[in-house]
């Protein structure tokens, strides 16, 4: 038969309790599974560095002496639900390190016994003992913490072999119980007591004799069918040396007068914490329940968990006063179907109570119910649908802790609320909970949980929760982290899964305090808005629970799933102030940059002449050099300041205009074109004007007339070459006085590039020769191609429907 196995490794960790780091084993353990595999003997080829074998559930029967020799390191073996008959434990002495040996629910019969000093924990139960397997072997293994034991007869022998030994727990289950030997029980030396029944088995002297073994008692399959016991039997039970505090009854299933006998019997023990759970009960009641002793007990708590009713004939109001007539500290009813609950109308010691998974309603709490004590109040799982109805009860208790999770709880803006001082603690989740639900709370709550709830936001006017320490508000709709103005010591908060898209700067402002935050989860929107609650993260003490996995963007959908930590968002296009104060520098250097030129250079007067250079350059670009030459019809024109016209006048243009007109002079107000703007003039002046004559003096230079059409005199472009500029120096003028636009100026007056002005009249005639020389050229022929072409457009303008005639000479 070919063998299939399922090996593999795993590290154990050792578990430490108060915040003690764990530690690590220094080898790893090899576990070899070879459990429900129909096996019917041990694998021949196992791993010699096995420490776990498994081989439960297979049809294994018998063993051979060498079956476990190849496992050296074998610390647990776990042989459950085979056929075993018969086992010697000697087959095992070569497993020294053999700690854990499971051998229950088999067939076993009898067992060899061979000393396993390592031994700690041996499940020999639900076999077929006759009697208990014990022999003198079994008391010297002194290692032994966990017994597992069975057999259909108990004898007091049997536990006197292993009276000696401390055992934390002795377990013994039975398949069939046919004697016991009262006594037996408190011979065993243990901590805990676990006893399986078979059914239809006498459990009370087993439970009486357990009561005087061990401190825990548990106790599993109480069947009371045909074993009744009457209320006398039951009183006449002798309890002398009781051990168990804590007593545990598991799988019950009696009449109501029998557990009443048994909550009878119990309470006069020394058992303190006393549950029934899984407890199905009924039948008629034939004992007067006031006859109940509640004298002379030490029970401080009762639990009954999981209980199941068959028919009863007895009203179920009179099984609720019993239990609350019992006035202990701690009572538990859960998971009972329990509709309602009465008290005695007298104060009680209750300190915690806990109807859990019932189905009480708000008629509970319509009722006085005197609880001066109550600390701990857990209805969760109910029916309970009015807030404002618990507060009032709980008002007149101490109420420390409450659990109201997984009702039907709402809460109307008109209901009023009165809590105690005291409350703490308070669990709302799972309700039809909305925003009013902070208008009942109350001002000492430190932990609230409103978790999966209908809550959209938190009003501006919640009461102010200045103890809140911690607050649970997940999985509900709320579009925005709440703001700390109400809860100043918040410092745990669990916001995930609700609908928040960005995070307002106030929860970042206003929750200073906070130091775990847990906002996962939500559909969050990935702009400029989000960042600075992505800054929380990397810049502030807060844990972000669940980052950075859980927190994602959701829009827009071109981010959808990306992280929230893989998000760049620039601080210019995020920070609107910085945005403005960049946009301000940037417009404010260029600003300052051109009030600079503006002062310094007189910028606007280079922009002015740069556009009027454009207009003539384009035109240029459309005129050729014979239309330019045509254009030209004088010899010169003058430009000169105001405050020298006299000069010009009287001097100037006498001596260069002669009677036989052989020089042509253009002057500004002669032949100024009132159609056309000032500059408009000027060019059109110096355009058709071969050279263009400069009358300096300092007027000249502090007139912005003259700083224009010399600009455009000296960057004429309708001229190759650059001597059509004469300058005459009619005054001195230092240099200090011309601005530094005229850097042309400047470098002509330092060549001496001009003619001055003599001041010794013998000198001028000398002066007009030059002058006269340096602008006598011949136009005369290009005047008279002026002329005809003026008479052959005026001509053809003739032959249209109108003739407007212009004259265009200025002589």
């Amino acid at each position: 038969m070919r063998l299939i196995r399922n090996i593999y490794i795993f590290c154990s960790i050792v578990m430490t309790v108060e915040g003690d780091a764990p530690e690590l084993p220094e080898e790893r353990e090899l576990m070899t599974n070879c459990s429900n595999m129909s096996l019917r003997k041990v694998p021949a080829d196992l791993t010699p560095d096995t420490t776990t074998l498994d081989l439960s559930y297979n049809l294994l029967f018998q063993f051979q002496s060498s079956d476990f020799h190849s496992v050296s390191k074998l610390k647990v073996l776990i042989l459950c639900h085979n056929r075993i008959q018969q086992l010697d434990l000697k087959t095992f002495e070569f497993n020294k390190e053999l700690r854990y040996l499971d051998l229950s629910n088999n067939r076993l019969k009898s067992v060899t016994w061979y000393l396993l000093a390592g031994l700690r924990y041996l499940d020999l139960s639900f076999n077929d003992f006759d009697t208990m397997p014990i022999c003198e072997e079994a008391g010297n293994m002194s290692h032994l913490e966990i017994l597992g034991l069975s057999g259909a007869k108990i004898q007091k022998s049997d536990f006197q072999k292993i009276a000696h030994l401390h055992l934390n727990t002795v377990f013994l289950g039975f398949r069939t119980l046919s004697h016991y030997e009262e006594g037996s029980l408190p011979i065993l030396n243990t901590t805990k007591l676990h006893i399986v029944l078979p059914m239809d088995t006498n459990f009370w002297v087993l439970l009486r004799d357990g009561i005087k073994t061990s401190k825990i008692l548990e106790m599993t399959n109480i069947d009371g069918k045909n074993q009744f016991i009457s209320y006398e039997m039951q009183r006449n039970l002798s309890l002398e040396n009781a051990k168990t505090m804590v007593l545990l009854l598991n799988k019950v299933d009696l009449l109501w007068d029998d557990l009443f006998l048994i909550l009878q019997f119990v309470w006069h023990t020394s058992v303190e914490h006393f549950q029934i759970r899984n407890v199905t009960f009924g039948g008629k009641a034939y004992l007067d329940h006031n006859s109940f002793d509640y004298s002379n007990t030490v029970i401080r708590t009762i639990k009954l968990e999981h209980v199941h009713f068959r028919m009863f004939y007895i009203q179920q109001d009179k099984i609720y006063l019993l239990l609350t007539k019992m006035d202990i500290e701690n009572l538990t009813i859960s998971n009972a179907q329990m509709p309602h609950m009465l008290f005695p109308n007298y104060p009680t010691k209750f300190q915690y109570l806990n109807f859990a998974n019932n189905i009480l309603t708000d008629e509970l709490f319509k009722r006085t119910i005197q609880l001066p004590h109550l600390k701990t109040l857990i209805l969760n799982g109910n029916k309970l649908e009015t807030l404002s109805l618990v507060s009032c009860f709980a008002n007149n208790t101490p109420l420390e802790h409450l659990d109201l999770s997984q009702n039907l709880l709402q809460h109307k803006n008109d209901e009023n609320c009165s809590w105690p001082e005291t409350v703490v603690n308070m669990n709302l989740s799972y309700n039809k909970l909305s925003d009013s639900v902070f208008r009942c709370l109350p001002k000492s709550i430190q932990i609230l949980n409103l978790n999966n709830n209908q809550i959209q936001t938190v009003p501006k006017e919640t009461i102010h929760l200045m103890a809140l320490r911690e607050l649970n508000i997940a999985f509900n709709f709320l579009t925005d982290l709440p703001g700390c103005s109400h809860f100043s010591r918040l410092s745990i908060l669990n916001i995930e899964m609700n609908l928040i898209l960005s995070p307002s700067l106030d929860f970042v402002q206003s929750c200073q305090e906070v130091k775990t935050l847990n906002a996962g989860r939500n559909p969050f929107r990935c702009t400029c808005e989000i960042k600075s609650f992505i800054q929380l993260e990397t810049y502030s003490e807060v844990m972000m629970v669940g980052w950075s996995d859980s927190y994602t963007c959701e829009y827009p959908l071109n981010l959808r799933g990306t992280q929230l930590k893989d998000i760049h968002l620039p601080e210019l296009s995020c920070n609107t102030a910085l945005l403005i104060v960049t946009i301000v520098v940037i417009m404010l250097v260029p600003g300052l940059a051109v009030a600079f030129c503006c002062l310094h250079f007189d910028l606007p007067w280079y922009l002015r002449m740069l556009g009027q250079c454009t207009q003539t350059w384009h035109r240029v670009r459309k005129t050729t050099q014979e239309q330019l030459k045509r254009n030209v019809r004088f010899h010169a024109f003058i430009s000169y300041s105001e405050h020298d016209s006299l000069w010009v006048k009287n001097e100037l243009i006498p001596n260069l205009e002669k009677e036989d007109g052989s020089i042509l002079i253009c002057l500004y107000e002669r032949y100024f074109d009132p159609g056309k703007s000032i500059s408009e003039n000027i060019v059109s002046f110096i355009e058709k004007s071969y050279k263009s004559i400069f009358v300096l003096s300092p007027n000249f230079v502090q007139n912005e007339w003259c700083h224009y059409e010399f600009y455009f005199a000296h960057h004429n472009l309708f001229y190759e070459n650059s001597d059509h500029i004469i300058l005459i120096i009619l005054e001195p003028i230092p240099f200090y006085c011309i601005p530094t636009r005229y850097h042309k100026l400047k470098s002509l007056l330092e060549k001496k590039a001009y003619l001055e002005w003599p001041k010794d009249r013998r000198k001028c005639g000398l002066f007009w020769a030059n002058l006269r020389a340096a602008i006598n050229v011949n136009v005369s022929a290009t005047r008279e191609m002026y002329e005809l072409q003026t008479f052959t457009e005026l001509n053809e303008e003739s032959r249209g429907s109108t003739i407007s005639l212009m004259r265009t000479d200025c002589l």
